[in-house]
């Protein structure tokens, strides 16, 4: 079941990663995406602290899908914290483009 979207919590530069939540019915999922991840979904490189709002609102839709779908492939982690990292995005990207249809 996909995840519904939460808050924002905002860019933490001391983890370079951008937080926010998403909902699981009404249990709270604490998510984060990795400078290096939101950047290769932007298709740039460096993007700076204060433009991190921005590029997490354009790109919404696709890190929280990425998001729901490591929710429901079970990879949480023991917290029960979505982390996600280029990787993850590349594995996606690399899925696509083999499987256009997908």
């Amino acid at each position: 079941m996909p995840l519904e979207w939460g808050r924002i919590i905002g860019y933490d530069a001391s983890r370079m990663t951008f937080q926010f939540t998403m909902k699981d019915n009404s249990k709270i999922i604490d998510c984060e995406i990795s400078s290096p991840a939101i950047d290769q979904l932007a298709g740039t490189k460096g993007t700076m602290p204060a433009d991190r709002e921005a590029q997490f609102l354009h790109l919404r839709d696709a890190i929280e899908r990425i998001a729901s779908d490591l929710f429901d492939e079970g990879k949480p982690t023991p917290g029960g914290m979505i982390r996600i990292f280029f990787h993850h995005v590349r594995q996606r990207e690399l899925r696509n483009w083999s499987n256009p249809d997908r």
